[in-house]
C-alpha cells in the first residue's frame, strides 16, 4: 500500500463475498465516525470488479459518508472521507 495512507485505518476486503463485505464495510464506516477519524482507506482489489462495485454502492447509500474515490494510483483501494 502506498505510504500517504499507511496512517489511516483500513479494511481489507480480499477474500470476503460481497453479502459480507456490505456489513464489514458498514461496521467499519460507523465505529471509524464514532472515533471522529476523517479518512479511512478501503482495500477492495481490482479482480473481477464484484467487491469494487459491492464497496462503491455501499458507500453511496452510507449516511456517514461526505464523498469517496478510487485512488488515482492504486485503483483496488478507495479513500473515504467521513461526516464530521
Amino acid at each position: 500500500m502506498i505510504t500517504l495512507y499507511s496512517n489511516l485505518p483500513t479494511l481489507d476486503l480480499h477474500g470476503i463475498d460481497r453479502d459480507y463485505a456490505k456489513i464489514l464495510i458498514n461496521d467499519f464506516i460507523e465505529d471509524n465516525y464514532r472515533i471522529k477519524n476523517e479518512k479511512i482507506i478501503i482495500v477492495h482489489g481490482n479482480g473481477q470488479g464484484i467487491i469494487k462495485k459491492t464497496t462503491q454502492e455501499t458507500l453511496k447509500n452510507n449516511k456517514y459518508v461526505k464523498e469517496y474515490k478510487i485512488d488515482n494510483f492504486n485503483t483496488g483501494i478507495t479513500v473515504v472521507e467521513l461526516k464530521k
